[in-house]
């Protein structure tokens, strides 16, 4: 991960899958629909509507972070050890062993979504939740030990980056004991955006710098640049959430009859959200109340004769 192709992929891939989130979002928003539970669902059926539900966000995190791996032991020099054979010995290659932690902590959340969603019985959104702020916690300490052996730009790139990642591990904790609420969902997609467009800037600031020149440590107005590149980074990427959700909200709006349609006519397969079983029983219960009233009421003349 310690080359430009290294910053610029993995932040292409968070950008992407924030604007992906963020258009789910907006539609969910608009339409007051379930964010765990859509009401929409596939069309077709039969042998493909089995595939249609297969998790694409655990495989997308399986293959993007399988990919990422291969990447990292290709650009190795040499076979990656993870340590020599002198006495003491030693470890080796302390940053890519770190990159491939990372990188094997998005695949097991991506293992843990699909089997939630496909493989249990019923979904569990805590353990989908669960798994996704334990990945973050260790992320987070993995990025505090490895921005110790920076210094100058590349170390205030390296924080700034942890602050959005410090911001959306707080978040992601809080939707632990709210999943369902549309602020902190916006809250994620804005620092999921800007943890990617922050990545591929620090790929141009650390390895290939627009103008052609390396960045100076040295230099107090690079060190404020740095700074100031993030706070634009913040305000674009802000804008461009609201932009999505302006766009959606003029689109489902101009096509709201027909989807309202749509929607109701694929109501009875949507997966409704689990509710305590005490109120399952009294709505089991409720119909055969209604259905043993009309026999009281007839057997009531018999009683009074």
């Amino acid at each position: 991960m310690g080359t430009f192709i290294g910053h610029v992929c993995p932040g292409l891939l968070l950008v992407l899958y924030g604007l992906y989130q963020a258009i789910v979002v907006s539609r969910a928003v608009i339409f007051n629909d379930s964010l765990l539970y859509p009401l929409w669902s596939p069309k077709n059926k039969g042998r493909w509507a089995r595939l249609w539900k297969i998790s694409s966000e655990g495989l997308l995190k399986i293959v993007a972070g399988s990919l990422l791996v291969i990447y990292e032991i290709s650009c190795t020099n040499g076979a990656l050890k993870l340590m020599n054979r002198e006495l003491p010995p030693r470890f080796l290659y302390p940053k890519e062993w770190q990159h491939l932690t990372m990188f094997s902590l998005l695949i097991l959340n991506g293992c843990v979504d699909v089997m939630s969603k496909n493989m249990l019985p019923q979904r569990c959104v805590v353990l989908e939740k669960g798994a996704l702020v334990l990945s973050f916690y260790e992320l987070l300490l993995l990025m505090v030990s490895h921005a110790k052996g920076s210094s100058g730009i590349e170390l205030q790139v390296h924080y700034l980056l942890i602050l959005v990642v410090f911001l959306l591990l707080l978040v992601l904790t809080v939707e632990l004991w709210a999943p369902e609420m549309f602020q902190l969902w916006m809250m994620e997609t804005l620092l999921i955006l800007i943890m990617g467009s922050w990545l591929i800037q620090a790929g141009f600031i650390l390895y290939r710098p627009v103008s052609g020149y390396p960045w100076d440590d040295d230099d107090m107005n690079d060190l404020m640049f740095v700074t100031t590149f993030f706070c634009w980074h913040v305000m674009f990427d802000a804008l461009c959430l609201f932009g999505i959700y302006g766009f959606s909200y003029f689109w489902h709006r101009c096509c709201y009859p027909s989807l309202k349609m749509m929607g109701s006519k694929e109501a009875p397969y949507h997966k409704s959200t689990p509710e305590p079983l005490y109120r399952l029983l009294q709505e089991i219960e409720q119909p055969e109340k209604e259905d043993q009233a009309p026999l009281l009421a007839k057997s009531s003349p018999r009683d009074k004769a």
